[in-house]
C-alpha cells in the first residue's frame, strides 16, 4: 500500500470518529450532564460511576408548627386539592417561581380511572394547576408502568389530563435508565432508575391511589416510588416489605398526595371490577409519606383492628418516617 493511500485510510477514519461522536453529541439534550450521555451504550454496567440523588431528596424544611397531615373531604377535586395541600402550609411552602417539578402518579395498570387501580386523572390535573399557580417554570408527569406505557397512560386518562393542564409527559424508553445509588438500601443500592424525567428537577411530588395489595397488603404513596425502578424489578416481589423500605429511602420527596377520591378496597392492586371500588371522597397531603399511608389505612381501606403491613416497621426504623398518625398534628377541611 502506498504512502498516499495509507494517509487516505487514515484521514477517513478520524472523519467518520468526528461524525459518530458529533452524532451522539446531537441526540443527547444539551441540559444533560455528560454523566448520563451514554454514546457507547455501557452505562450501569460495573466500574462506571453511578448517579445518586440530592443528599436530603427533595424535602422541604421541616415546621414545628404547621400540621402533619391535610386531610379534605368532598367533592369538587380542584377544592380538595387546594384544602389538603393548604392545611399543610399552601403550595406556596413548597414550590417557588422557577421550580422544575416532577409529580409521579401511579400509571401501573391499563385499567379506566373509575376502577382504582392507578392515580385519578383529575386529583392529577388539579395538583398539577396548583403546581404552575406557585410559578413553577415546568411540570412533569412520569411513570414506568408494569403494563405497556403507552396503552396505560391512554386508558387511565393520565395523558390527556396532565397535558390539558398544562404538564409535559414522560414515558419509558430504554435509553431514560441510568444506574442510581442508594446508600443503605437493601437490594436497590445499585439499580437503573428512571432517571430522564428528573434532569434539571428541584421538586418531586408524589400522588397515588389507596388500594389493597395481594402481596404487600396495601399499595399507596410510598409504594408508588416503585414506577421509578427499571430493570427486573419483579423479582423483588419475593421481599415485598423491604423493597418498599427501600423505596422509602431512595426518593424523599418535597410532599405527597394520597388518593383516596376512590378506594380499591379489594382485588388489588389491579382491581377490574367496579364492585371492588367505593367512593371515598378524600385527599390527604403529608411531607411523610408513612403517615399518610398509615391514616390510608385505618380511615380509608378501613383496617383499624389489622396491623400494619410489615414494611411500615421496616421504614420507621430507618427513620423515615412515622407510624402512629394519631399522634401527629391533623387538619381536616370539608370542602364543597
Amino acid at each position: 500500500m502506498n504512502d498516499d493511500r495509507r494517509r487516505f485510510l487514515k484521514q477517513a477514519g478520524l472523519a467518520a470518529g468526528v461524525a459518530v461522536g458529533a452524532g451522539w453529541a446531537s441526540l443527547a439534550p444539551s441540559n444533560w450532564p455528560l454523566s448520563l450521555r451514554d454514546p457507547d451504550g455501557e452505562r450501569g454496567k460495573p466500574g462506571r460511576r453511578s448517579l445518586v440523588l440530592p443528599k436530603n431528596g427533595y424535602a422541604v424544611e421541616a415546621s414545628s408548627l404547621l400540621p402533619h397531615l391535610g386531610v379534605s373531604r368532598g367533592v369538587d377535586v380542584d377544592l380538595l386539592v387546594k384544602a389538603a395541600v393548604g392545611a399543610i402550609g399552601g403550595i406556596g411552602r413548597f414550590v417557588q417561581p422557577r421550580d422544575v417539578v416532577l409529580i409521579k402518579p401511579n400509571v401501573a395498570f391499563e385499567r379506566a380511572a373509575a376502577l382504582g387501580a392507578t392515580t385519578n386523572p383529575d386529583v392529577l390535573a388539579a395538583l398539577i394547576r396548583l403546581v404552575r399557580s406557585a410559578g413553577a417554570s415546568e411540570v412533569r408527569v412520569a411513570d414506568n408502568p408494569i403494563e405497556s406505557p403507552e396503552s396505560c397512560f391512554a386508558r387511565s386518562g393520565i395523558r390527556t389530563a396532565a397535558i390539558e393542564a398544562g404538564a409535559r409527559v414522560f414515558t419509558p424508553h430504554p435509553s431514560d435508565f441510568s444506574v442510581l445509588e442508594t446508600p443503605g438500601a437493601t437490594h436497590i443500592a445499585r439499580w437503573p432508575f428512571f432517571w430522564r424525567p428528573f434532569v434539571g428537577v428541584t421538586k418531586v411530588i408524589g400522588v397515588a391511589p389507596v388500594k389493597d395489595h395481594n402481596l404487600c397488603r396495601a399499595s399507596m404513596t410510598t409504594k408508588n416510588w416503585y414506577g421509578l425502578l427499571g430493570g427486573r424489578r419483579n423479582q423483588f416481589h419475593q421481599d415485598i416489605h423491604g423493597i418498599i423500605a427501600d423505596l422509602a429511602l431512595m426518593l424523599r420527596p418535597t410532599f405527597v398526595v394520597l388518593d383516596g377520591t376512590r378506594v380499591l378496597f379489594r382485588s388489588g392492586p389491579t382491581g377490574g371490577s367496579l364492585a371492588d371500588v367505593k367512593l371515598g371522597g378524600t385527599l390527604v397531603a403529608s411531607t411523610d409519606s408513612l403517615a399518610a399511608d398509615a391514616y390510608g389505612w385505618s380511615e380509608l381501606l378501613e383496617r383499624r383492628d389489622e396491623a400494619l403491613p410489615a414494611y411500615f416497621a421496616k421504614s420507621a426504623e430507618r427513620g423515615l418516617g412515622i407510624t402512629d398518625w394519631k399522634t401527629l398534628r391533623v387538619k381536616e377541611e370539608q370542602v364543597a
